[in-house]
């Protein structure tokens, strides 16, 4: 990891005076050390108001990480899963360099294709046995 920046796809760099990061005291198991220890990471990145961010690009991660966004636009990721502070910090800053990483990603664009002839003359030929199993089971007609 750059010492002043935070790499997300090529061409596209956070600086990480941008990026807030608090810690905080982190649940679940790990005895008396748990209790006085902040090994929390949480870190917070205001899409919506950073500079450094073009705005198709904002445009596209505010629109794609929509829910994951506070109402003033900013992305919020807590880890914990470590018991130091480094390997939080460090696995807090991997985690958002993908979450922005996939929010960049474009859409593969859909290419319209038809059923084959083959394909159509199967589907029918199944209706018309389906059809032919429910009308062996009314009553017969009479006259």
């Amino acid at each position: 990891m750059d010492e002043t920046e935070l790499a997300v796809a090529p061409g596209v760099a956070i600086p990480l005076d941008e990026i807030d990061v608090s810690f905080a005291r982190s649940g679940g198991p790990g005895g008396q050390n748990v209790n006085k220890v902040e090994s929390k990471v949480v870190l917070r990145f205001d899409v919506a108001g950073s500079p450094s961010l073009e705005e198709g690009i904002r445009a596209r991660m505010l629109e794609k990480l929509a829910s994951r966004l506070t109402k003033d636009g900013e992305l919020v990721l807590a880890c914990d899963e470590h018991r130091e502070q480094a390997r939080n910090r460090e696995a807090a800053f991997d985690r958002l360099r993908t979450v922005l990483a996939k929010s960049l990603e474009r859409p593969k664009r859909r290419r319209k294709t038809r059923p084959t002839r083959a394909s159509r003359e199967r589907r029918h030929e199944a209706k018309r046995q389906r059809a032919q199993i429910k009308k062996g089971r009314q009553k017969p007609a009479m006259d």
